[in-house]
């Protein structure tokens, strides 16, 4: 299945996010290497939230990243959550739906 990290940017991300940005994708890229994230990034320019895309059999990966990414822990992060998303079309849907 896929699974939506969705996180709210506190006011101040865009001013604090330098100093935590390295560890951050490091952690990203980490859990991408591991198959865990398939994409992520910022959504708006300039940035009002940001999403992240995992390939799971739970939400316990996007779940065990957020409690352990530097943006959450230092507060950049105002809330977070994680949805299941029902992919149904395109090459990597989870579950491909095709209607004759």
């Amino acid at each position: 299945m896929h699974y939506l990290l969705i996180y709210e940017l506190s006011p101040d991300y865009l001013a604090r996010r330098g100093e935590f940005r390295k560890a951050h994708l490091d952690l990203a890229w980490e859990a991408a290497d591991r198959g865990e994230i398939v994409l992520g990034g910022a959504v708006g320019d300039p940035a009002e939230g940001a999403i992240l895309l995992f390939k799971a059999d739970s939400p316990k990966p996007a779940e065990a990243f957020a409690t352990t990414d530097p943006y959450v822990k230092n507060g950049l992060i105002r809330s977070w959550r994680v949805v299941q998303w029902r992919t149904a079309v395109g090459e990597t849907a989870a579950v491909p739906l095709r209607l004759p």
